[in-house]
């Protein structure tokens, strides 16, 4: 089954996209993994990184988008939308594992979804209409997502900054989040108010089914002259103090020009320029990855044999 990691910070800007497809595309080509990055923003960065935009108006055009999929699950009608094997692109950049779903500018409506919600709750009797809201919350990516969750290792959901419906339903399916920022005061706001979120998700479920969401670590990607400035300092020695040294990643992410040449390219860093310092430095993060992965996995294994032996 895979491991289904969320990269999320609750401000823009922060290199979230960048760092979504660099990832995937670097566990794909130098790990071998199976992975599957989901474009949950309608900003469909992740998407126009990926593919260029008359491929992604011809994916429109055939139904191809996650946009369906969200929509039959919210609105089930007889004529359903192709399955989402059918949906999902494969060979991003002709690498073997890397596999995209693609979002959409109007991935739901909201007057439709609260309109088929609040008939749901009429019909079931349901007084409390946060009731039926939190239980489609606790399903809909989750329950997108299923038919395919034994075909890949990692599937990396690109959330939107906003807390919107899919972005809280993107927390609630994933196993692990990463939070890509900046080190600047306006991104620490970004990083306080998505653990805020995150409690506050922890306390809606903590009765019924409890919130196993753990962060591997914060990713800063740099930009201008912050390293040294006075800035940089205050933000990264707050970091540390609230969330210590090992949930911090030691590679940052520096200025490149030809990640942003990358793009234009349709194709992660490391297809088009990989010897750049962008490209090494996704390499690098990969690895740290991988490694922070393996222990948070190792460590929760043993917590799980400890309370089966305090249970006998």
């Amino acid at each position: 089954m895979a491991y289904i990691i969320s990269t999320i910070n609750m401000k823009g800007g922060v290199g979230k996209t960048t760092l979504t497809v660099n990832l995937a595309a670097c566990l794909a080509k130098d790990y071998q993994k199976r992975v599957l990055v989901v474009d949950l923003d309608t900003q469909i960065s992740a998407t126009l990184s990926l593919v260029s935009p008359h491929d992604f108006s011809k994916l429109r055009k055939e139904k191809r988008t996650l946009k369906h999929l969200v929509n039959d699950f919210i609105q089930p009608i007889d004529q359903k939308s192709l399955p989402i094997q059918d949906i999902i692109k494969p060979y991003i950049g002709n690498i073997k594992g890397l596999d995209l779903l693609p979002g959409d500018l109007e991935i739901y409506d909201d007057f439709m979804v609260s309109e088929v919600l609040h008939k749901k709750a009429l019909h079931l009797g349901k007084d409390n209409f946060e009731e039926v809201w939190t239980k489609l919350e606790q399903i809909l990516v989750r329950g997108i997502l299923d038919p395919v969750m034994k075909d890949y290792d990692f599937i990396i959901l690109d959330c939107a900054p906003g807390y919107n419906l899919l972005t809280r339903s993107a927390l609630v399916a994933s196993d692990y989040y990463v939070l890509p920022a900046k080190p600047e005061p306006l991104s620490l706001i970004g990083i306080q108010l998505l653990e805020r979120r995150i409690n506050q998700l922890r306390e809606i479920y903590k009765n019924e089914n409890p919130l196993d969401l753990e962060m591997i670590g914060i990713v800063f990607t740099m930009s201008g002259n912050l390293l040294t400035g006075k800035y940089y300092r205050q933000v990264m020695r707050r970091v540390h103090e609230d969330f210590g040294e090992t949930k911090i990643f030691k590679t940052r992410i520096p200025m490149d020009v030809n990640v942003s040449k990358a793009v234009d390219s349709f194709l992660p860093v490391l297809l088009t320029h990989p010897t750049s310092i962008g490209a090494k430095a996704f390499s690098q993060l990969t690895d740290e990855f991988m490694k922070k992965l393996q222990l948070i996995v190792e460590m929760k294994e043993q917590k799980n044999k400890l309370n089966l032996v305090n249970l006998d």
